[in-house]
């Protein structure tokens, strides 16, 4: 078992292992004691683990419960995030008690979200069973959900006490929501560790180890900006422009999809204003593209500034845009709205 320490305002673990589902209920009562115990999960997940997860819940003696939601990223709402805390209530929730976010970004964003608020805050633990969950949204305590005027806008910090990460979860995903995780793997080695980009590139790696990885970075850079003043900032490469498709889209493109667009477009507006070598724009294509992943999305220029310039990382009238200009190597460049709009014109071109 690889483990994982982010020391955050709560220090929990990461727990990283093929088979680890099974043992979640004794991992939780060493770790936490008995307590009545929520599990909020999809419907599809449901199918795959939630009997599982609940059965290793029951035989350490818990009092569990489940709540699901439909798949997707239209579940993740206010709606359903009332619904869900007016369901603890009646259920009787108190402070001793968790839920555990048993699913995908969006499980884990919305549970988070409830837990953050319910009664003032609650324990929840992470238990991805997306790639992309494991390596990125289930770690760090950014819970949101989205409205109408854009995504995520919505939210709070809440860190989880545990995250267990059960890899043999992977096998069961669909090649397009397995792709999205590897975009946001494709981020972390483009931002910060040549390495590991150079690890992905072929589109075949070792789980395990890439995803203690991505956990590593993301704890190193949580423990220095938990609430992304500065440095966590870098984490968002690709997802201004991402965010923007997967609106303009209706959701039809997902989170990983419009990411990798989305590096793909600030990095060839950089190759097309002669501010970087042309190979690394080449790279991160190539590896896109090895990945399953689109480099591509039609629309025009300003339908995506339009979606842009109301992204939750705008300040005034500025827009904090990560740039990208060797493999491993980030900035965070403060830029004004008119040089954004101008950015994603040459980047679309």
């Amino acid at each position: 078992m690889k483990t994982v320490t982010v020391n955050a305002t709560t220090e929990y673990d990461v727990l990283i292992d093929s088979g680890i589902l099974d043992d979640v209920g004794k991992i939780v009562k060493e770790k936490f004691g008995l307590n009545k115990i929520c599990i909020i999960t999809d419907d599809v997940v449901d199918g795959l683990y939630g009997e599982r997860a609940v059965n290793s819940f029951k035989k350490q003696d818990f009092n569990v419960e489940k709540i699901l939601i439909q798949h997707g990223e239209q579940s993740k709402n206010t709606e359903n995030l009332i619904d869900i805390v007016r369901k603890l209530a009646k259920m009787h929730f108190t402070r001793n008690d968790m839920l555990v976010a048993l699913g995908g970004g969006v499980v884990g964003d919305l549970c988070g979200f409830c837990a953050a608020t319910y009664m003032r805050g609650i324990r929840f633990i992470q238990m991805p069973t997306t790639l992309l969950a494991a390596v990125d949204s289930s770690v760090g305590g950014k819970c949101a959900v989205d409205l109408p005027e854009g995504k995520n806008l919505f939210g709070v910090f809440w860190q989880p006490s545990l995250v267990i990460c059960d890899t043999d979860t992977l096998n069961t995903l669909t090649k397009e929501i397995y792709a999205d995780g590897c975009a946001e793997i494709i981020k972390y080695g483009m931002i910060y560790d040549k390495n590991l980009f150079e690890m992905v590139k072929s589109g075949a790696f070792d789980h395990s180890e890439v995803i203690a990885r991505c956990v590593q970075i993301k704890r190193d850079i949580v423990n220095q900006d938990e609430f992304d003043t500065g440095l966590r900032q870098i984490l968002n490469f690709g997802h201004t422009f991402g965010h923007g498709i997967e609106i303009l889209s209706d959701f039809k493109v997902s989170h990983g999809m419009g990411v990798a667009i989305g590096m793909s477009i600030i990095t060839n507006a950089l190759k097309n204003a002669g501010l970087i070598d042309e190979s690394v724009y080449n790279e991160l294509v190539d590896t896109l593209k090895n990945n399953n992943l689109p480099t591509n999305y039609s629309c025009s220029p300003s339908e995506l500034f339009e979606k842009v310039i109301v992204d939750k990382k705008r300040v005034g009238e500025c827009i904090n845009v990560i740039l990208v200009k060797a493999i491993g190597q980030s900035e965070i460049c403060k830029m004004e709205l008119d040089k954004v709009n101008e950015l994603i014109k040459i980047g679309m071109n």
